[in-house]
């Protein structure tokens, strides 16, 4: 029968070799690499974007309110008789 610490000591084994390999020193620098220009970036997160066009659709809402307003108000002056 087949010990069974037998699975986890080379998965432990492979880990290890993973982890002392070049692919782990590549993976690293790719990382960093990436990081940096990532940061370089004028980037926003995904909840910085949302929360910023919540705000653009309110404001888009109140600038159709106040041109209606506006509208409204125009009509309003041209009905008037001058005297």
């Amino acid at each position: 029968m087949l010990n069974p610490n037998l699975f986890d000591d080379i998965s432990s084994r492979l880990s290890q070799l993973a982890a002392a390999s070049p692919a782990r020193d590549i993976e690293k620098n790719a990382r960093a690499l990436l990081t940096s220009a990532f940061a370089r970036l004028d980037l926003v997160t995904r909840e910085e974007f949302d929360i910023q066009a919540k705000v653009l659709a309110r404001t888009r809402e109140k600038l159709a309110a106040l041109e209606a307003r506006v509208v409204a108000l125009e009509a309003r002056t041209n009905q008037q008789p001058t005297p």
